[in-house]
């Protein structure tokens, strides 16, 4: 029958009305300000004994505690306000201070959303630095250890060019010596001059000069300085090395719309808005850890060519001669050993790494090859200074073995870890996968951003959408009366399929996001106008009410379609060439470009066909217009 639906459609129509109402209702949940704590071991988890520490530190200072809760293995604290919150954070860090552990103390956003909602998955909007805020993190990268690492690399590469070139060189020794000089010592003069051509040929990057050894030491020496421009060349390429690993990692945590910028010479800013789990971005960003393959050293060696390691409580030597370091490992996965099934991490080098490790394995078949796992920390301390007691902040380097197998055979680009627990099996393959670092970094400074333009942008942020909402609202009953209150209602249905679909995406709403919004609410009502027009267009050449209303929605449905779709591709470009602020309006267009399509069509002539469809009328009025 005409301007009838079919059950199905309304039930389809209802149905998905009812999913938004449900999906967008977590946002009507305010969540809660909290102070999450988690033990820096992932696998360790925070007893009761830490948490009493904590609340008796807060009870002490007058904050008051809504609630908390151990969860997971990690504490939660929630709060009454952001000032006790910042209040909170080094209050639990000085009373945990003395403990045996190492914690990660984040200030959190502990959600209120009903435990109902969230069997369902329903979870609100997350919120950009410009309206709730987030985490921020600066990061400071050791530029000096970068160069000292490149300049081992490089004393390995000559070394191999000594013994594998044209003219054989034999030396006697080398040392590195003020983190920028690499010397070469030798029994020679003439085997020192026969080095420093080879030297000044394939390696521009060295200023070359020859020097005699300290008193008392026979031999020559000759020393390659690395130039300035070598210098700053190695520093820039570990601080965007770090920048662009950091960006993968943040990528692996989900995290919508972050910002990770390069600040002076040798520090990296990460904003992360609308994070959930501050604990758990603070622990991959701020661990900063690598690889190193080195083989377990010969009885017979010598201690100045051995490192000291332990493995499982026990001492192991290994050579100080490195295989190769994290930087060349291309993949990482976790997956299990067929035979234990225990974790294993699948490894895949690059061309260069896998040529490395066959070179290193083919001849050492039968030795013990170790796994270093390399970490850089902070050791926090408390120092009195101007009679007030401040935190000062220390790094420092922790190293250990983590496999010690036997190599059964010459390994190239693939091979796999085994020994390891599921949750550092995990972790290792993510930090890997994200990419190794070019040099150890820190995190110099960690604190929670505030909405960049305040509480006030918030607040006028959500009056233009109420007042544009307001303006539509009245505009639509005034002109078309009924048909207008059937056009509102779907209007207020796209609203909260909206907030719904992003919702259920965990899209990040940002200021210019309210804007795509409010421009949302203008071009779903500017479908209804054009099919009311129509419908007006008709009733005026005399067509019958019903024809009229079949007419209008059928013949404006080409040109609402033409108008949306060309503003869905607008979106689309914005949201792939944009960044940061652009994407959160395209985001946010282009949710509301289909929701609108869906409502201001389906929903309005649903609502239209149950008031007026399938009986006969004789006279129809939209607006001001009758027939």
């Amino acid at each position: 029958m005409l301007n009838r639906y079919p059950l199905w459609k309304n039930l389809l129509i209802v149905g998905v009305f009812v999913l938004g109402i449900i999906y967008a209702m977590p946002n009507f949940y305010p969540p809660d300000y909290a102070i999450q704590i988690q033990n820096e071991q992932g696998s360790a988890a925070v007893q009761d004994r830490e948490l009493t520490v904590a609340l008796s530190a807060l009870t002490e200072s007058g904050i008051q505690i809504k609630s908390s809760s151990l969860i997971d293995g990690n504490a939660l604290i929630r709060l009454s306000s952001a000032d006790d919150q910042l209040k909170a954070q080094p209050l639990i860090q000085r009373a945990l201070h003395d403990l045996n552990a190492n914690f990660v103390i984040a200030l959190n956003s502990a959600p209120t959303t009903p435990q109902w909602l969230r069997e369902l998955g329903a979870e609100p909007m997350k919120y950009g630095l410009d309206l709730r805020g987030g985490v921020h993190f600066l990061m400071e990268v050791d530029t000096a250890s970068a160069v000292e690492d490149r300049l081992e690399g490089m004393e390995q590469d000559i070394k191999r060019a000594f013994r594998s070139g044209s003219e054989r060189v034999r030396y006697a020794g080398t040392s590195i010596l003020e983190g920028r000089v690499l010397q070469f010592q030798f029994a020679a003069e003439d085997v020192r001059s026969k080095a420093r051509r080879q030297v000044e040929e394939s390696y521009p990057q060295f200023v070359v000069t020859e020097s005699d050894l300290p008193s008392g030491a026979d031999g020559f020496a000759l020393n390659l300085t690395m130039s300035d421009s070598a210098i700053r060349e190695i520093e820039d390429f570990a601080v965007q090395q770090n920048l662009q690993t950091i960006r993968n990692r943040v990528n692996e945590l989900g995290v919508a719309e972050p910002l990770v910028q390069r600040l002076g010479r040798q520090r990296i800013v990460v904003d992360l808005p609308g994070v959930q789990d501050t604990a758990e971005a603070k622990k991959i960003l701020g661990k900063v850890a690598t690889l190193e393959f080195r083989l377990e050293a010969s009885p017979d060696a010598s201690r100045a060519s051995t490192l000291a390691q332990n493995y499982e409580g026990r001492a192991v030597r290994l050579e100080r001669d490195l295989i190769l370091r994290g930087e060349r490992v291309f993949d990482a996965q976790v997956g299990f050993d067929p035979d234990s099934g225990l974790p294993q991490v699948n490894i895949t080098l690059d061309s260069e790494g896998g040529e490395l490790m066959h070179r290193s394995t083919r001849h050492n078949i039968g030795r013990r090859m170790a796994v270093v796992f390399i970490e850089t920390k902070t050791r926090d301390r408390y120092e009195f200074q101007d009679g007030r007691e401040i935190k000062i902040s220390e790094p420092y380097v922790e190293e250990r073995v983590i496999s010690l197998a036997t190599v059964q055979a010459a390994l190239g680009v693939s091979f796999r870890i085994t020994g390891l627990a599921g949750d550092e099996a995990r972790e290792l393959a993510l930090l890997l996968r994200a990419g190794a670092l070019a040099a150890d970094m820190f995190i110099a400074e960690e604190r929670t951003v505030g909405a960049s333009l305040g509480q006030e942008n918030i607040e006028l942020g959500a009056t233009s959408v109420l007042i544009g909402f307001s303006l539509v609202v009245l505009f639509m009953l005034a002109f078309y009366q009924w048909f207008g209150l059937a056009a509102n209602l779907a209007l207020i249905a796209n609203l909260l399929l909206l907030v719904a679909v992003m919702s259920s995406l965990s899209a990040t709403l940002t200021l210019p996001g309210i804007a795509g919004i409010v421009l949302t609410v203008g071009m779903a009502v500017d479908a209804n106008v054009l099919i009311f027009s129509r419908i007006k267009e008709e009733l005026r050449k005399g067509t019958a009410p019903q024809l009229a209303i079949n007419a209008g929605f059928e013949r404006a449905f080409v040109t609402i379609l033409d108008a949306n779709i060309t503003t869905l591709l607008v979106a689309i470009i914005l949201y792939s060439i944009g960044t940061g602020p652009v994407k959160g309006f395209a985001i946010t267009l282009m949710i509301g470009i289909l929701t609108s399509m869906f409502t201001a069509i389906m929903g309005t002539r649903s609502l239209i066909n149950l008031a007026v469809g399938g009986r006969p009328i004789k006279r129809l009025a939209i607006g001001w217009s009758q027939s």
